[in-house]
């Protein structure tokens, strides 16, 4: 699915005059062009033997998962099972954390993101993240929030104005706020100010775009559009979400990959494939057990 069909999908849905749809062929129509931003198009992240530690404890070990370009993969298991922990080791976040140490390879369409040369920054452009809880710049504008990340990464653009439309018509906003790009990001509801985050993530032209739990601090209302926001992603931006919620995996996810963890044990990912065989006939009995909540 192209823009140019996700805005128009998007805005028939809110009822938009015919002009309004000729308005948003028209945006998308506008190539932008981010001068030193990330090569076009989604891309393909494989972790090889991937393993963690937090100070002398092994908490994730051994994890080989390849997350096709343009699709959605889904992340799941129950908690402290290293979910969350293998995200962060996917844009460098985890060498943040004070004591923290990774073994393994992840790479970036066949490039190791830990090689030595290779800048956290220009990786964590490549890859976005959104976060369990919503994270806009609150003295910032909704206009400079979608542009916060160009303005820290020193990046420029051939026209702010059509990205930022762009930017908000992608993540299912740009029909709430269009009126008021210049109110503060951190006036939107809760459900609003995720969708702003991901606005944020896609105004860079990410290849992936991490997202770890996005619904689960928000209502059925919100969490429905932030689904909506990441089927019209697929095929433009490789996801990788970790989610808690079952049906929400099977909705808008295309791979899973089942974490586990045994007691005082590292995190294994037990299984991965289809989402619909994974729900269905997995291999692993354990695999089969979780997902129909018979545990976790």
């Amino acid at each position: 699915m192209t823009d140019v069909d996700v805005a128009v999908e998007s805005d028939l849905e809110e009822n938009l005059t015919e002009a309004d749809l000729e308005k948003a062929e028209k945006v998308f129509a506008k190539k932008v062009e981010i001068i030193g931003g990330p090569p076009p198009g989604p891309a393909t992240l494989e972790a090889k033997d991937a393993c963690a530690w937090f100070g002398d404890r092994l908490v994730l070990e051994g994890v080989d998962l390849v997350m096709p370009k343009g699709q959605v993969t889904a992340l799941i298991g129950p908690s402290g099972c290293g979910k969350s922990t293998f995200l962060r080791l996917l844009n460098r976040m985890h060498e943040l954390i004070p004591g923290a140490a990774l073994d393994g390879e992840i790479l970036l369409d066949g490039d190791d993101i830990y090689a030595t040369g290779t800048r956290a920054q220009q990786v964590r452009m490549r890859i976005g993240m959104v976060f369990q809880k919503p994270n806009p710049f609150p003295a910032m504008t909704i206009r400079e929030n979608v542009l916060a990340a160009l303005k820290l990464a020193r990046l420029k653009c051939s026209d702010k104005d059509t990205l930022v439309e762009q930017s908000l018509i992608r993540a299912g906003l740009w029909k709430e706020v269009r009126d008021r790009l210049d109110s503060p990001g951190g006036a939107l509801s809760g459900g609003q100010q995720q969708r702003l985050c991901i606005a944020r993530s896609l105004a860079v032209h990410p290849n992936v775009l991490l997202m770890d739990e996005p619904c689960s601090a928000l209502d059925p209302t919100s969490t429905r559009r932030v689904e909506e926001t990441i089927d019209e992603l697929r095929g433009e931006v490789t996801v990788v979400i970790v989610t808690h919620n079952m049906q929400q995996a099977q909705r808008v996810s295309d791979l899973c990959a089942f974490f586990l963890a045994a007691e005082n044990q590292p995190g294994v990912v037990v299984e991965q494939g289809p989402t619909d065989v994974m729900f269905s006939t997995p291999t692993d009995s354990r695999t089969l057990d979780y997902v129909q909540g018979r545990f976790g």
